[in-house]
């Protein structure tokens, strides 16, 4: 059973189209297997910035922070001889 499908259109530069058409020689794929793969990812990776996005406000919320002075105290410490411990 295939799949539905929709076509979906974009104006790209043209070396940026060039590349794909490289992409798609080298590895013997079609040009549109190259873009989906390359859509896939990239939705992929905005997914998991939201989710980490969300994660983060969630703990911000939840009164889940750290001092901003302790922080800053500590990485201008990590180059001495005596580093502060990890704020926490």
């Amino acid at each position: 059973m295939t799949a539905a499908t929709r076509v979906l259109t974009a104006h790209v530069p043209l070396p940026l189209a060039d590349k794909v058409d490289q992409m798609a020689s080298r590895l013997e794929r079609s040009r549109g297997w190259v873009m989906k793969q390359a859509l896939s990812a990239w939705i992929a990776q905005e997914e998991e910035r939201d989710r980490l996005t969300q994660e983060a406000m969630a703990d911000v919320d939840a009164g889940h922070v750290f001092d901003h002075q302790a922080v800053q105290a500590w990485a201008q410490s990590l180059g001495s001889d005596q580093p502060l411990p990890v704020p926490r």
